[in-house]
């Protein structure tokens, strides 16, 4: 019995798994609907894909680094719960992905589920659906960063918050370039900055801000000329928000993240440059769900 696009769209509709599984189902049921649907039962994966629809925001940011081939990776894979982010097989399939992700440099998390996973003859997909099923949670690769090069990175709070930061270095395997990247990692978690330098700052982003800081004094009842002197001091504290090197520095706020940088390239007799970082914070931005016990019941009274 033959089988349509449409019937495809169909079963995929009906247990909410992937076109090819779908495909495969109905070649193996010879276009019997109701048997396609139970292969995929069979199979365990119209359950994972059932799962597929609750809010994961819980999880963990994780970081690996191959100094061999000087590469790093800072990765977010989020489950539902907190006491799933603390399973040892999670975790080890979280780092799983970040290890393909530093092997296989895929361009972004779809093409990274169609990797097979290092040490394993299944897709990093195939693999995320069989610990759907095993650990009875909707989990979801979210994203990744891959630096390659002198890399350093910091994970706070158990996987809460991940850094990773790239520098131009020739300093790289001395103890001491090692305690200052994590320091300067510590201070993108703790300051959250959005730029390493100024000049990376847009334009149009630098003006908005002089504009609503200009607006501000005006209506403190300061004079033009004065607004604008006002203007130029309050800018640069909005320099030191978003700007990492402009950043007091957390140990010692006498020194700027500049400044720190400099004097320990100076100690070591070297050069340091932070070229970029990446912070990832678990769960920004996915909304959680706010179950209402009550409007739940009285649904089901009506």
């Amino acid at each position: 019995m033959a089988f349509t696009a449409k019937d495809v769209k169909e079963l995929r509709e009906k247990t909410g798994c992937g076109m090819m599984d779908c495909k495969k189902a109905l070649t193996e049921a010879e276009g019997d609907m109701d048997k396609a649907i139970e292969l995929l039962r069979e199979k365990g994966l119209a359950a994972a894909a059932k799962k597929s629809g609750r809010i994961a925001a819980d999880g963990l940011v994780y970081a690996y680094v191959d100094d061999v081939n000087k590469v790093g990776v800072v990765i977010e894979v989020n489950s539902e719960t907190d006491f799933v982010a603390k399973n040892a097989e999670f975790q080890a399939f979280v780092d799983t992905c970040a290890k393909t992700v530093a092997q296989k440099n895929p361009a972004d998390v779809a093409a990274l589920m169609a990797e097979k996973a290092v040490d394993s003859d299944m897709t990093v997909e195939e693999m995320l659906r069989e610990k759907i099923l095993t650990i009875g949670e909707n989990l979801i690769i979210r994203r990744f960063a891959r630096f390659e090069g002198d890399v350093v990175t910091y994970i706070h709070g158990g996987g809460t918050h991940g850094v990773m930061v790239l520098f131009d270095t020739d300093l790289a395997g001395k103890p001491e370039f090692a305690a200052y990247g994590k320091d300067v990692a510590m201070q993108i978690a703790a300051a959250n900055p959005t730029f390493v330098r100024k000049e990376e700052v847009p334009a149009e982003q630098v003006e908005k801000e002089k504009e609503i800081l200009k607006v501000q004094a005006l209506n403190e009842g300061k004079p033009a000329n004065i607004a604008e002197k006002m203007v130029m001091g309050r800018i640069n504290k909005f320099f030191k928000e978003v700007c990492l090197l402009e950043q007091p520095f957390v140990k010692d706020q006498d020194l700027t993240v500049a400044k720190y940088t400099q004097n320990t390239a100076k100690e070591l007799g070297g050069k340091i440059e932070i070229v970029k970082f990446v912070r990832f914070e678990k769960g920004e931005g996915i909304e959680k769900r706010q179950d209402d016990l009550a409007a739940e019941v009285a649904k089901m009274v009506k």
